[in-house]
């Protein structure tokens, strides 16, 4: 395995990491949904009449995004460099809104669980007024087999700790297990990945579904999503877009997870890691690439599409890796 330095925001505190995760996932939100990351053309989308926007760009010169200042400017750059660019964007960072329906275009983002949640319910719901909730198609990553109301289960936590507290009255879709299979993991593998051949390929044909952002943690073993470092056959999967997990080394025994094709072939893909505990493994996985630990993997299979999000206390024991001071993009940058 090559050695593949994704970018790498660290921040001094959980705070900071909250924060900027949710830029991003607004950031993201706003360049699926808007393709632009003008906050005035953003307004302006989401609350007027499309073909009326439409009409007053295109008659005026302020279709050019981005050339305000310098400062602007900068901010585009990150942003190419932050793997939340695409094609369509010129070298300048100038970015024209292509002329769809707003009904042709929802926001797919796939979550895993743990304390990722937290952080997502820190970030995300003090911003609702910057995020489209009606638009957002939302999945998870991996789920252990278990009642939704049991603290194991990342739909219930997200439930609980996301999803419930919504205060506007679009709420998401939002893609989970089926509860009634979870005795069955080879059935209820099955049955997830058949709701993401409906969502994904009704239209198209295609190998693989393409998220827009995928939010993954990274646990102190080093397994990401439910890809178990010594769990080689599955790391090795090609074909299988969802897949059973049985026999877990840590809690809940049985599992469904995302395979690691998957997981690479998103638009986006974000690692979010906090805590002194996670330190060691941080080590390995940004140092040692050639232990080939899942996340590792993905680095090397998403190249140039990984960020990651750390506190101080992850990249303790990180002694080669660069890090990044990060910019906000979509929301003003905190006041500390």
């Amino acid at each position: 395995m090559t050695t593949t330095v994704p970018l790498i925001y660290s921040f001094p505190e959980f705070e900071g990491v909250a924060d900027a995760v949710a830029d991003h996932v607004i950031s993201a939100q706003n360049l699926t949904l808007y393709n632009t990351l003008d906050k005035a053309i953003v307004q302006k989308l989401r609350n007027s009449p499309l073909s009326t926007v439409l009409t007053e760009m295109v008659s005026s010169s302020s279709i050019l995004l981005h050339s305000r200042s310098n400062s602007a400017s900068s901010k585009a750059d990150t942003l190419n460099n932050s793997t939340l660019g695409g094609p369509g964007t010129p070298a300048s960072g100038r970015r024209v809104p292509k002329l769809k329906k707003k009904s042709e275009v929802r926001f797919k983002i796939a979550l895993s669980g743990g304390s990722l949640i937290k952080i997502l319910h820190q970030g995300l719901l003090s911003r609702e007024s910057e995020i489209d909730w009606g638009k957002w198609d939302i999945y998870f990553a991996d789920e252990r087999l278990v009642p939704f109301d049991s603290p194991d289960s990342n739909y219930g936590s997200a439930k609980r700790e996301i999803f419930d507290l919504i205060q506007s009255e679009v709420k998401p879709r939002v893609y989970h297990i089926d509860e009634l299979l979870i005795d069955d993991p080879q059935e209820c593998a099955d049955s997830y990945e058949k709701i993401l051949i409906d969502n994904f390929a009704k239209k198209d044909s295609v190998k693989l579904p393409m998220f827009d952002l995928l939010l993954l943690g990274c646990a102190p073993d080093g397994h990401i999503a439910l890809l178990f470092p010594n769990h080689g056959e599955q790391l090795r999967e090609k074909l299988a877009w969802c897949m059973p997990v049985l026999k877990a080394p840590m809690g809940p025994e049985n599992r469904i997870t995302l395979s690691i094709p998957v997981i690479c072939h998103a638009h986006r893909v974000t690692f979010v890691v906090e805590g002194l505990t996670k330190a060691p493994i941080m080590r390995i996985i940004m140092e040692r690439p050639e232990k080939g630990l899942p996340s590792s993997i993905v680095n090397e299979g998403a190249a140039g599409r990984v960020t990651w999000f750390v506190d101080d206390d992850a990249l303790k024991d990180c002694y080669d890796s660069t890090k990044k001071k990060y910019k906000f993009l979509s929301i003003d940058e905190p006041i500390i």
